[in-house]
This record gives C-alpha cells, structure tokens and sequence, in this order.
C-alpha cells in the first residue's frame, strides 16, 4: 500500500491507497497556506500518520509516499523549485518529508500527480494520455508511453499556456492571449459577464440576480433554457476550449485526452461541441481519433497519482 499526499493551497489531503488505485482511507486538514515551510510539510507528516493509525494498519505495510505539490518541482531531488502560492523556494520537502515520517517520499506536480491518477484508473492499456482541467486556470499533465512528461526542469507540460489568441487579453503568467484566458471557468465567467452587460434582459441576467453571482454554471444553466445570449456565450466557450485541445491533439495525439474540473459535470452538453468541433479540424483525420472523454476521479485523482506515479510513472 502507498500513502498519496495532494498538497494544495486551501488543504493538505493524504490517502490510504492499494496497488489497484482504490483509496481505502482519507484525512484532511487545512493548509493554512501562510504558515512556513516547516509547520506546513509537519502537518504533512501528521496527516500520513494519521492514515496509517486511523487504518489501523502496520507501518510496515506502507511502500512509499507521494505528494503532488503545486508549482515547478524538480522530481529528481525531491525539491520545489519554485511554488508561488505557497511562497517556497527551492524548498527541500522529499528530504524533510523522510526525515518525519522515516518513508520514501516522491514528488510530483499536483497536476501531473492528477493526470497519472486518472490515467491509471482509465485502464485500457493505454500508452499516450492527456488530462486537462478547467478551473480557475487551466492545468493537466501529459502521459508519454506511460510516463509522466515533466519536461528538462519539472516545469513542462503548463498546457493553459499556449497561445490563443495573439495580442489578446493579459493572463496571470504576464503574457497575452493564453488559452486559459479564454477556456478556464475564470475566462468563462468574465464571457458572461460581459454578454449580461450587454444583454440586461437576458436569462442570465435574471440568474445573475436571482443568485447574487456569476459563475461557471451561469451561463450553461441559461443556455439549456434557450436563452440565445447565453447559447452564444457557450457555444463561443466551448470553441475556445475546443480550439486548446485540437492543438494539444495535433501536437501530440493521445490515445485519450480527458476533461476534468467542476465544469466537466456538464457532461455531453460540453464534451458534445467540443467533440464536433475537433473532429472538423484536426489535423489528422484519419480513422482512429483521440478519445475525448470527461474525467471521473474529482479531487481524488490528485491522491490516487500521487501515491503510484513514483512506481509506475
């Protein structure tokens, strides 16, 4: 059995998990994000104890852990390079891990961490896999003949970075027209707000109103009603995301690219479009095509890879 730890700004949440990918026991406790590094990676070391102990398993019994960290990680050594909502550099936190809890520890990017959970658990014996998700940005992780891509440094595979639109609106990482501009649920949110300005009178509008916010769902909820200001906010999303993924196809053509993120439970209203939409403009278009599907782990994924990516992947 391993230990997976997902390391994220709000929570530390670490599993029990089996060789076969199946969580047997979860603990969470709050990051708490602002403290320092060793008061965070302590609470680390708590939470992996505290698995063991409420399993009421022996140590003995534990093969390794694995964190998935946000923020550019150097796998071989173990040391987060640089994790901007954390406020770590070059910190040592497989060293500092093993020193408390005395097991093996592997560090992986939380969104690679991700990508190789929901890779293991789609079976199939795939050997090429994309996962994205769209969230407040967009990340994921690319699976190469079975192996998390990292890139020279710990830093590739930042998929919400390639350019969408050139010269277009600024992103967070100071560079303009990112694909996670337009894609992400953040991108999606501003559409809406923007097409509610101009369209006062719309459905969305009276959700807008009838919710007190605006978020991803908005405008979805809006669309299924026939409302055409917001069939054109998602029918116009939905080709951004759309566009991001046919270019990661082309560049790369996976087996299966799968979408996760809270928006994912859309289901077929969005994987439908973006399927269309894909179809019409890979480049290759030949018989056998990347499998677009929607993820199905949810927050688990992040635990589930980190614990066996230092074994398999």
């Amino acid at each position: 059995m391993y230990i997976g730890i997902d390391l994220g700004g709000t929570n530390i949440a670490a599993g029990l998990v089996d060789e076969n990918g199946k969580i047997l026991h979860k603990f969470q406790t709050p990051t708490l994000a602002e403290r320092s590094f060793e008061e965070i990676v302590s609470d680390m070391a708590m939470a992996a104890e505290r698995v063991i102990s409420d399993s009421k398993i022996s140590r003995s019994d534990i093969k390794s852990i694995g964190v998935g960290s946000p923020g550019a990680i150097d796998n071989q050594n173990g040391t987060i390079l640089f994790a901007g909502n954390l406020g770590w550099k070059n910190a040592p936190l497989k060293a500092e891990l093993e020193r408390l809890t005395g097991f093996e520890t592997n560090i992986e990017n939380d969104a690679n961490a991700a990508a190789y959970g929901e890779y293991f658990m789609h079976g199939g014996g795939i050997s090429d896999f994309i996962f994205i998700t769209l969230g407040t940005g967009i990340g994921g992780g690319i699976i190469i003949d079975g192996k998390i891509y990292r890139g020279f440094n710990g830093a590739g595979a930042e998929l919400g970075h390639n350019t969408l639109i050139f010269g277009g609106d600024m992103c967070s990482c100071g560079k303009r027209g990112c694909w996670e501009v337009y894609g992400s649920v953040s991108g999606l949110i501003k559409q809406t707000k923007d097409a509610i300005k101009k369209h006062p009178d719309s459905l969305m509008a009276k959700l807008k109103s009838g919710r007190g916010t605006v978020d991803g769902k908005t405008a979805f909820d809006a669309a299924k009603q026939n409302d055409p200001a917001a069939k054109a906010v998602v029918t116009q999303y939905l080709e951004y995301v759309a566009d991001g993924i046919c270019s990661l196809v082309n560049i790369f053509e996976p087996e299966v690219l799968l979408i996760g993120g809270g928006i994912s439970k859309e289901g077929n209203f969005l994987l439908g479009p973006i399927k269309e939409y894909c179809e019409k403009n890979y480049f290759c278009k030949s018989i056998r095509q990347t499998k677009l599907g929607i993820a199905k782990l949810g927050n688990d994924a992040g635990i589930i890879g980190a614990a066996l990516s230092e074994k398999r992947g």
